[in-house]
């Protein structure tokens, strides 16, 4: 059973992104503030959470937050157009910002080797971005112009990412080319019909059970990849709202929601039929 055992109180507004830091036993919080503040908070002496350092992250609310795998760098994305890098040094500072969405940056997703990620926005882009070692940058290496917006993408694995669109019953899938190394839409696969309007629940690929899970209006689909590199779309899960927040554990055993109707924390365990 679930057991409330603290409530923390730093955030002045909507909590909007969460995040787990399992190396350093750490949690970043992301708000709606009209600052966009990041919050890191540490585990005391008394197994108590406590706010180790407060940021003003950005001008406006946080959207998404990913960490790497080593757990030494965090980027953000927000609404205030611009994406930023965090690295650790005695505090968590900002390296470098990214600006060139021109609108809102709903999400962002890091791919295997680390070494690149994607961006999404209401500017009817995706930006291809990539760490230059030369440089000790990350440079933008391809805009994708696409005809929709969206608030959902994820890579697969280095060569691979979906996009879903906000209004539409498809995923996108983005394929690298080998020559060029640049990503083309290769695929769609049918999802459920919907307009959805609520940008968080960022979608989250499984490698243990290759599975991708993507929330879409008032649907969780959950998407099989199999030996043949195709996918299917395996469960949805229909609820009656679209404010419906949730994600799966890291080895894809649990599922867990909250949803604005019924207004309940509704946790899933996955079993096999």
């Amino acid at each position: 059973m679930m057991k409330q055992i603290q409530v923390l109180n730093e955030h002045q507004k909507w909590v909007l992104t969460l995040n787990f830091m399992q190396k350093s036993n750490q949690l970043i919080s992301g708000d709606g503030h009209g600052g966009g503040f990041i919050v890191i908070w540490s585990i005391n002496n008394n197994n108590q959470w406590v706010c180790s350092q407060k940021i003003i992250g950005h001008s406006n609310q946080i959207n998404c937050l990913i960490l790497n795998n080593y757990e030494d760098l965090f980027i953000s994305s927000s609404h205030d157009y611009t994406i930023k890098f965090w690295i650790k040094k005695n505090e968590w500072i900002c390296q470098q910002t990214i600006t060139d969405h021109t609108s809102p940056v709903y999400q962002i997703s890091l791919n295997d080797q680390q070494d690149q990620f994607i961006s999404s926005g209401s500017d009817y882009k995706i930006l291809v971005i990539k760490y230059s070692e030369q440089s000790k940058r990350w440079i933008v290496i391809q805009n994708i112009k696409i005809d929709c917006i969206g608030f959902r993408l994820s890579f697969i694995n280095n060569n691979l990412f979906t996009f879903q669109p906000q209004n539409a019953n498809l995923i996108h899938f983005y394929e690298m080319n080998s020559e060029c190394k640049l990503f083309t839409k290769s695929k769609d696969i049918t999802v459920n019909q919907g307009n959805d309007s609520c940008s968080l629940f960022p979608q989250q690929f499984i490698e243990d059970k290759q599975v991708l899970v993507s929330k879409h209006d008032k649907y969780v689909n959950f998407i099989r990849k199999t030996e043949k590199d195709e996918f299917k779309v395996e469960q949805s899960i229909q609820f009656n709202t679209n404010a419906l927040f949730g994600q799966l554990s890291d080895d894809g055993e649990y599922f867990i929601t909250w949803d604005e109707q019924s207004k309940e924390i509704q946790i899933r365990k996955y079993g096999q039929e």
